[in-house]
């Protein structure tokens, strides 16, 4: 499974962007099932209200939620990566946790935000 982070999405959605149309393409070689976190949706659906850019394909996507184990997990890598000197925003710690609860790969456009992590568990595309 690919779990498929805020940023990718908003490429993705942004039919003249170029980099959505290889992120699309990368997506469909794979092969992979694919679904984000309810946490990108949130992200998601906050900044089409703010922009007022109806794109309802988003609520199509299946959309794994944060659950109490994510949580759990979410609150020690955060720790641990602040520990190492490397702190992450919270909401990268929680959607790392539900990509590895799930056994899923991460695919993102801002790979710097969860290198952190990846020791901890995180599998990122490609």
């Amino acid at each position: 499974m690919m779990l498929l982070d805020t940023d990718v999405l908003i490429e993705i959605f942004d039919k003249s962007s170029e980099k959505g149309r290889t992120a699309l393409d990368d997506i469909t070689k794979s092969g992979e099932s694919i679904a984000t976190t309810s946490i990108n949706l949130h992200e998601i659906l906050y900044g089409l209200e703010k922009y007022a850019k109806p794109v309802k394909e988003v609520l199509l996507l299946p959309v794994l939620d944060y659950t109490k184990k994510d949580a759990m997990l979410s609150a020690r890598i955060e720790f641990e990566a602040e520990k190492g000197g490397k702190p992450v925003r919270r909401t990268d710690s929680m959607i790392a946790a539900v990509a590895i609860n799930n056994n899923a790969v991460l695919y993102t456009f801002d790979a710097k935000h969860f290198m952190p992590l990846k020791p901890l568990g995180l599998k990122l595309f490609p």
